[in-house]
């Protein structure tokens, strides 16, 4: 029987998580969204707990082991807090993470001591492309093999904090074989052209932008995994995890507000959580935010035993994206008026939630 109770160490890192989102992100959450600036105290806050170094192996010059099931748990914590903070402080995995699985001794020895420091370290991840039918098998970023360089082309969208990346791995389509690769790209090379910063309904605190590809010419040794390459559907699949305990922790977020609001809010002489309507419609998500962490839960602990969680991995993902809309949308509902006015937080998860079917390639665990 598969057994889902968190080590003591799992349980330590979720409380500390848990302050940190109530106690730090919170409060400053709705002015950050409002500002559509990132907390840069509190996401250096949030650096500091330590998950990706933790997640680097100690004969990596980390002080863990990388797991997949503690990497959700952390997600959905910080997406209790804040989407756009939980998302500013994993972008660093979006690079870390790939070189640890799949990167080769050199790129590991001189790329992940960046990700050890105290600073928050300028790299991310370049996936998505703007368009309406994205697909990650089909990328229309081409990587052109010539001699001992590669030359990348195309149109990257929803890149987060490219305007400050140092390094940004790059995901493109081998134009010989078709095969999806990534390549590490310094962020001052010749032909990156940063574009203006991209205005989302959601994630308003956290800065992504249009990245633009121009003949830019990469050493070939800049091809994450070298000659052997990665797996791309492994990564892919820890994003749709990633993306799913996000998804699991605004649905959370905006249940709790719900819940004790409609616990709080007197009509007719009665708290309206006790009327049929409102009594169901809470106990409806209380049971989709439980069913997806569930699915979530069961994608990671495949990929922590290495086999193959692709179709554990998409499900949670497509049902996580359907239920934190539903969710948020209900705690709107439950609010009423008050659920559509900025100064309450469920209209913001319900911006945010609306995005995941978006997502794929803006974490990772």
């Amino acid at each position: 029987m598969v057994s889902f109770t968190p080590t003591e160490e799992q349980q330590l890192l979720i409380e500390t998580i848990r302050r940190y989102a109530v106690k730090d992100v919170r409060p400053v959450a709705h002015d950050a969204d409002e500002a559509s600036a990132p907390p840069l105290d509190v996401v250096k806050t949030g650096w500091q707990i330590g998950l990706i170094p933790s997640a680097i192996p100690e004969e990596l010059g980390g002080f863990g082991e990388m797991s997949a099931v503690t990497g959700a748990l952390a997600a959905e914590e910080l997406a209790f807090g804040d989407l756009s903070v939980a998302m500013h402080v994993l972008t660093p995995a979006l690079f870390a993470y790939p070189v640890v699985l799949f990167g080769t001794a050199e790129q590991r020895e001189n790329l992940l001591p960046l990700f050890l420091e105290e600073s928050f370290p300028a790299a991310t991840a370049a996936l998505l492309e703007p368009g309406v039918f994205f697909d990650p098998h089909e990328l229309q970023t081409t990587a052109s093999v010539s001699g001992s360089k590669v030359i990348l082309n195309g149109v990257k969208a929803c890149v987060p904090l490219a305007d400050e990346a140092e390094y940004l791995l790059v995901y493109a389509r081998n134009t010989e074989t078709g095969q999806v690769e990534a390549y590490i790209v310094d962020g001052q090379a010749a032909g990156v052209q940063i574009e203006k910063r991209e205005l989302l309904m959601g994630l308003r605190a956290l800065p992504t932008f249009r990245v633009k590809f121009s003949d830019v010419s990469v050493d070939i040794s800049a091809r994450l995994g070298g000659a052997v390459g990665m797996n791309y559907d492994t990564l892919l699949n820890r994003s749709r995890v990633a993306l799913g305990a996000l998804a699991v922790g605004v649905a959370r977020a905006s249940f709790e507000y719900a819940r004790d609001y409609a616990k709080q809010r007197v009509q007719f002489g009665k708290p309206i959580a006790q009327n049929q309507a409102i009594a169901f419609m809470l106990a409806e998500m209380a049971i989709e935010i439980d069913a997806t962490r569930l699915m979530v839960w069961e994608a990671a602990w495949k990929l922590d035993r290495g086999e193959d969680a692709t179709r554990e991995a998409c499900q949670a993902q497509r049902y996580a994206e359907r239920m934190a809309l539903q969710v948020t949308d209900h705690g709107v509902q439950i609010l009423g008026g008050y659920g559509f006015i900025r100064e309450y937080p469920v209209e913001r998860w319900l911006r945010n939630g609306r995005g995941f079917p978006t997502f794929l390639g803006l974490a990772i665990v």
